[in-house]
């Protein structure tokens, strides 16, 4: 009884942690390259942009699947 519950914490827990680390490391790579290129830095800022929220959407599609999962026992 609950280990669904369990299951579904952990599960949209450790997406918002795969989440936060890849942001992390997008905005990283992304003020670095500016930094080597000023040129570029407006580029780089939209694609960066469209790919935060491309994580994003995965992150929310792992947090609605697990509360799926969850509803259903």
């Amino acid at each position: 009884m609950g280990h669904e519950y369990i299951g579904a914490g952990l599960a949209i827990g450790l997406a918002a942690l795969g989440g936060g680390l890849g942001i992390g490391r997008l905005a990283a790579a992304a003020l670095e390259g500016g930094a080597r290129q000023p040129s570029m830095a407006g580029d780089l800022r939209i694609t960066a942009i469209i790919t935060a929220g491309l994580i994003e959407g995965a992150v929310l599609f792992a947090f609605v699947v697990a509360n799926a999962l969850a509803g259903k026992a």
